[in-house]
């Protein structure tokens, strides 16, 4: 599942943002230095559009959410940073916002009496089968959402959904005649599973050094970065009365409560002084970043060095990127705000990749041979057992019949179902993307009665996510995208 995931993920985020109107309940999943409620700034801009830290990371946290569910609770941070699920949840709301820019200019929009009727539909603000507005607020509050928010939210769903009924997409009868009699189609079959497991490889230094001569380019060691950093401590001051009051009355849009009110003086205080004391930090850090340019820097100021490399990074990514830029002519990097404080680097040397040793990589080569060697070895006994295994068969199968071929799970049954009815050959073999050889024989072959199934709504949801996906490309050339993060 995961496998076919990362394989049709472009795909997966249309779907899944074209289907979802306002996800409520889930958690919320953030990363970094970022938090879920910091919505100052924008991160993208999308024909007259500005998109904001916050939608960004809600649709961070949706796409997570959905990813989970899809993977019934098997999904984590790791697996959700190789399938790159920050640039996917970039690239759902800019796919959002095309669509927006859409409807701004056929001058569509949502009534007030469209999103009430709407919410009223949502199920998680039901009381006793009904809307009930204190469950409404209660849900909203305890997902740390103002209604404002969650509104506007939804106002957005819903105007991207009344644009794609603009834009119907239609069915006809032999569309899904064709689909119909594919689906129609039953193979019985001889079939019998080869695992990789069944391979026994002579794994002795002597064969593995030997596949590693081949291979040895594959394995470098990493560039890393000799760098000396200061650490500037947070600041804590005393400010007075005039200074948090003139602060309040220029910054008040950012001290709101969970219904987006603005917060009074003396509720706001914390926050504010907070925020002086974030401003000051700041201020302090470029002081002692031109202190150290200069060469003026305080001797009581401690400066410390170490190694950087992408496997060991106590700092974050984003910053290791700004270090790599370093050159020794330029050795300085401004101040970043990373780990809950601010830091200043000096580049010292950059070491670059060199190949390993064998000892160096020996840990990294051993697997690899093993499961290439296993592989090859697998494909050679698929080959020369086509022609006479036995093994176990089955009643009449259609591709959609994945429960009925023990042995395998059920992606990888589906997986084998769907290239077994792709080929046209009547007895040879399958590789599997787990590594698994199925042998097949087609023993018979049929036409299933099916003439009371309507595959119209497989045939809509075919085409309109064909047609989605055509209709983003055209609005990509038609609406200019400007992104203001690094690596996204």
């Amino acid at each position: 599942m995961i496998t076919w995931m990362q394989r049709h993920k472009k795909y997966l985020i249309v779907t899944i943002w074209i289907s979802t109107i306002a996800f409520i309940g889930a958690g919320f999943v953030g990363w970094g230095q970022y938090s879920y409620g910091d919505k100052a700034g924008a991160v993208a801009k999308v024909g007259n559009i500005e998109l904001t830290m916050g939608e960004l990371q809600k649709s961070y946290s949706r796409l997570y959410s959905q990813y989970n569910q899809m993977l019934q609770g098997n999904f984590d941070e790791e697996k959700a940073k190789s399938f790159g699920l920050q640039a996917q949840a970039m690239q759902q709301i800019i796919q959002q916002a095309y669509i927006l820019n859409l409807a701004a200019e056929y001058d569509l929009s949502v009534s007030d009496e469209e999103l009430l009727t709407a919410l009223k539909t949502q199920e998680y603000f039901f009381e006793n089968g009904v809307f009930n507005s204190n469950v409404y607020k209660t849900v909203l509050s305890q997902n740390k959402l103002s209604i404002q928010e969650y509104e506007n939210d939804l106002r957005k769903q819903l105007l991207i959904q009344k644009t794609f009924k603009l834009l119907p997409v239609e069915v006809s009868e032999s569309e899904s005649a064709i689909l119909n009699t594919i689906l129609s189609i039953a193979d019985k079959i001889e079939y019998k599973i080869l695992n990789l497991s069944d391979i026994n490889v002579d794994s002795s230094d002597e064969q593995v050094k030997l596949f590693w001569e081949t291979q040895k380019n594959n394995f470098m060691t990493e560039v890393s970065y000799d760098v000396k950093f200061i650490k500037q401590d947070n600041v804590k001051a005393e400010y007075t009365a005039d200074e948090i009051s003139t602060y309040y009355s220029e910054n008040k849009t950012h001290f709101k409560d969970s219904e987006g009110k603005i917060l009074s003086l003396e509720n706001a205080k914390e926050n504010i002084l907070d925020e002086l004391d974030a401003k000051a930090s700041k201020d302090a850090a470029l002081r002692t970043y031109i202190a150290y340019k200069k060469g003026t820097l305080d001797e009581n100021v401690s400066i410390q060095t170490t190694t950087i490399s992408n496997t060991n990074n106590p700092f974050d990514s984003a910053t290791l990127e700004e270090i790599a830029k370093l050159t020794s002519a330029s050795p300085f990097m401004k101040p970043v705000f990373v780990n809950g404080a601010y830091y200043m680097f000096e580049l010292i040397k950059t070491n670059p990749s060199i190949t390993k040793t064998y000892e160096e990589a020996k840990s990294e080569v051993k697997p690899l041979y093993i499961t290439q060697t296993q592989k090859a070895k697998l494909l050679e006994l698929a080959t020369n057992s086509v022609a006479t295994f036995k093994g176990s068969a089955t009643d009449y199968v259609t591709v959609q019949d994945s429960a009925k071929i023990a042995g395998l799970s059920a992606e990888e049954a589906s997986e084998f179902l769907a290239k077994l009815f792709d080929k046209q050959i009547k007895r040879s073999y399958i590789t599997l993307s787990s590594g698994k050889v199925i042998l097949y024989d087609i023993l018979e072959q049929k036409l299933l009665d099916n003439s009371n199934n309507n595959q119209g709504d497989s045939v809509m949801r075919l085409k309109s996510a064909m047609f989605n996906e055509g209709l983003i490309k055209n609005l990509e050339n038609e609406y200019q995208t400007e992104i203001f993060i690094q690596g996204l």
